[in-house]
């Protein structure tokens, strides 16, 4: 049965960026919205766990028309990211350069140019391609980590993707991806990593909308170790448009032990994320678990 899941997947996602990519857009932008009202009416596994994070998000103790109504906005906002990422290698770079509307620019290219490395954390909001679509036509390519998808031709999929867009993608899992990034960035190179759900064994526990969450300590880490600028990053959509908040840095502590900094570090991180989150919660595409009372 898993076998074919993942073969239902991979031809799905191959559908998208063979056939979603190349059909009128108004067609395509109308069977996505009736794609995501059916999803949310199913209510299945993963709207539930939606729901259940945007209680927290809203300080509910439980779902009611308030998180619903703003469930349904999410799976619109996620089904559309999906769209975009089909579409986006027939989009031109016009429209990407002017659609994207940035705050948080001028700390970026400054330290993008300074030759330090540089770090972008960023939650799952938005669409983090077309921004890093944007990133690559400014003249900035970058490195980034891929979950490990199955079948392998899925995750080969994913890679070709984000490669045939400028960026340099590592697995997360199996390749020697926290060495790779930390020589990327003593080069004076620039990461990108998603950094609000830990896909390891060995997350920070921080508190994240009043309750205990767990993210990944690697943004953090290679902060410590390499000396590269960490920014948080928050994404929304605005209109037909997209919006990025680059936020100031979080530097390495004075004093203390690695892993009090890689802690504290991260905890920063889960602030600045729950300000963009709280600001725009119905970009925020988190159909899995992240608080610890649900793992």
């Amino acid at each position: 049965m898993s076998t074919l899941r993942g073969w239902a997947s991979d031809s799905a996602y191959a559908f998208g960026w063979t056939v979603v990519r190349k059909l009128p857009e108004p067609l395509v932008k109308a069977a996505f919205a009736r794609l995501a009202d059916r999803a949310w009416r199913q209510r299945g596994r993963r709207v539930r766990q939606l729901e259940k994070n945007l209680c927290r998000v809203l300080g509910k103790d439980e779902v009611d028309e308030d998180v619903r109504r703003l469930s349904k906005r999410v799976m619109h906002s996620y089904f559309r990211y999906w769209l975009e990422a089909f579409r986006l290698p027939e989009m031109s770079r016009e429209r990407i350069l002017s659609g994207m509307h940035i705050s948080g620019t001028d700390r970026l290219f400054e330290a993008l140019k300074s030759g330090r490395g540089v770090i972008m954390a960023l939650p799952h909001m938005g669409n983090y391609e077309q921004a890093g679509a944007w990133l690559v036509f400014m003249g900035y390519p970058f490195t980034t980590v891929a979950e490990r998808l199955e079948p392998a031709s899925l995750f080969d999929r994913f890679v070709a993707f984000r490669e045939s867009l400028g960026m340099e993608v590592l697995p997360h899992t199996g390749g020697g991806a926290f060495g790779t990034l930390a020589r990327r960035l003593r080069a004076g190179g620039a990461v990108c990593l998603v950094v609000d759900r830990d896909l390891t064994e060995s997350g920070i526990d921080v508190e994240f909308f009043g309750k205990t969450a767990r993210m990944p300590g690697v943004a953090a880490a290679l902060a410590v170790q390499t000396g590269a600028v960490l920014f948080p990053v928050t994404l929304w959509y605005e209109g037909d448009d997209w919006g990025v908040g680059v936020h100031e840095e979080i530097p390495v502590p004075d004093g203390g032990e690695r892993h009090g900094k890689v802690q504290a570090m991260t905890q920063q991180l889960a602030r600045v994320f729950e300000q963009g989150i709280a600001a725009h919660p119905e970009d925020w595409h988190m159909l899995q678990r992240v608080w610890l009372e649900d793992l």
